[in-house]
C-alpha cells in the first residue's frame, strides 16, 4: 500500500460493487484497503488493479486510519461498519453504496454527476449515493430540460439481475440452464422466473418487493431533479429483465415546443453522455459493459404526440455507482476531521 496516499476502505470488496469501485479508484489519488463484508469473506483472494490481493477481516482496527471508507457489501455489513467507525477517534467518510445510510437523518444523498455547478458540498461523514437509474434520468432530464421545458415524461426502467448482486447473476444463470435442462427453478433471490421472462412484479417471498425498489428510484429522482429547479417528476415504472448488467430505459419526453432530433442530438452530445445519432445503432448494454458514462440514442418524434420525442438510454449500473461514489470520496480527502454528525 503506497502509504503517501490517503486510505479508501472498502467493505465488501468481493461484491461486484466492490470490484467495481476498486477498478474505478485503480490509479487514482487513494490508496485502497480491501476488506470482506463478512467473517467467510476474511482471507479470500480478490483481483485489485490485475494484482491477487487478500481481503481482510471487518473490525475497527481496518477501518482506523482510512480517510473514506465505501459501504459495498451487504446490508448487514454496512451497519457494522457504520457501528465501528462511530467508535473510532477519527471516523473515515462513509460512502454508502447498499442503501442503509439513507435513512439516517445526517447523511447526505449524493450523485455527483448530477449535481450542479454550484453544489455546495456538505461536510458531513455520511454520504449515501443515488441508485443508478436516478442518476441516469436526472442527468439526462436536466440536460433536456436546458434545451426546452419538459412539460412531462415517462420512463420505463429495465433492470438487470446485478442490482441483486452475486445473489441476482447466480439465479438468473441458473434459471436459464435449468430451463434448457428441464429441471426446476431456483426462486430465493425473486420468487418468481426471471429467465427468459419480463417481471412487473416478484413473488411474496422474494428478497425485495419491485415496488420498493421503485420508490426509492422516485425518492432519489425527486431529490436530484430538485437539485435543478422545475423539472417535472417523471412517470415510472420498472421491469425486471432477464439481462445481466446495465440499465436499459426508455424515455418519452414531452416538451413545451419540440425543438427536433437534430438540435436534441447536438444539445446532449458533452460528456458524460455518448449520443448515438440517425446514422449509428442505437446502444445497447453489451456495448456499455464496463464504461463509463451513458449513451444516448433512437432518438425519434412521437409520431402520434408532435411535442414530444423518445429516447433510448443505456448505463452500466455498477460503473455509474463506483464512479460516483469515487467522485463523492474525491470531494472529501481532507475533510475528515470534522466531528461526526448524530
Amino acid at each position: 500500500m503506497d502509504k503517501t496516499k490517503p486510505i479508501a476502505a472498502i467493505v465488501g470488496s468481493g461484491s461486484l460493487l466492490g470490484r467495481e469501485v476498486c477498478d474505478v479508484l485503480a490509479g487514482g489519488p487513494f490508496a485502497t484497503k480491501l476488506i470482506g463484508a463478512d467473517k467467510d469473506e476474511a482471507g479470500l483472494l480478490v483481483e485489485a488493479g490485475g494484482d491477487p490481493v487478500v481481503l481482510t477481516a471487518l473490525d475497527a482496527g481496518n477501518l482506523a486510519g482510512a480517510q473514506v471508507a465505501f459501504l459495498a457489501g451487504s446490508a448487514e455489513s454496512s451497519r457494522l461498519a457504520l457501528e465501528m467507525a462511530s467508535r473510532l477517534a477519527a471516523p473515515p467518510v462513509l460512502i454508502d453504496l447498499t442503501d442503509v445510510l439513507e435513512s439516517r437523518p445526517g447523511a447526505f444523498l449524493r450523485a455527483p454527476m448530477v449535481e450542479p455547478a454550484n453544489y455546495i458540498v456538505p461536510s458531513g461523514l455520511e454520504h449515501a449515493v443515488a441508485h443508478p437509474a436516478a442518476i441516469v434520468l436526472a442527468l439526462v432530464l436536466a440536460r433536456l430540460e436546458r434545451i426546452r421545458p419538459i412539460r412531462h415524461s415517462v420512463a420505463q426502467i429495465f433492470e438487470p439481475a446485478s442490482e441483486r448482486g452475486h445473489r441476482g447473476l447466480e439465479e438468473l444463470q441458473k434459471q436459464t440452464v435449468s430451463l434448457l435442462t428441464f429441471k426446476p427453478l431456483p426462486k430465493a433471490v425473486y420468487d418468481q422466473q426471471v429467465a427468459f421472462n419480463l417481471l412487473a412484479g416478484y413473488g411474496e417471498q422474494a428478497l425485495e418487493s419491485i415496488e420498493k425498489v421503485e420508490r426509492r428510484i422516485e425518492r432519489h429522482l425527486g431529490a436530484l431533479l430538485g437539485l435543478h429547479g422545475g423539472i417535472p417528476m417523471p412517470s415510472l415504472r420498472l421491469i425486471q429483465a432477464p439481462v445481466f448488467h446495465g440499465y436499459s430505459l426508455s424515455l418519452w419526453v414531452e416538451f413545451e415546443e419540440n425543438p427536433g432530433r437534430d438540435v436534441l442530438e447536438k444539445a446532449l452530445r458533452a460528456a458524460p453522455l455518448d449520443v448515438h445519432g440517425a446514422d449509428l445503432e442505437p446502444p445497447n448494454i453489451v456495448g456499455m459493459a464496463g464504461q463509463d458514462g451513458i449513451a444516448v440514442g433512437a432518438i425519434s418524434i412521437d409520431r402520434s404526440r408532435p411535442r414530444a420525442c423518445w429516447f433510448w438510454v443505456v448505463a452500466d449500473n455498477l460503473r455509474i455507482t463506483a464512479e460516483n461514489g469515487a467522485a463523492v470520496a474525491r470531494t472529501m480527502i481532507g475533510r475528515t476531521g470534522a466531528s461526526r454528525p448524530q
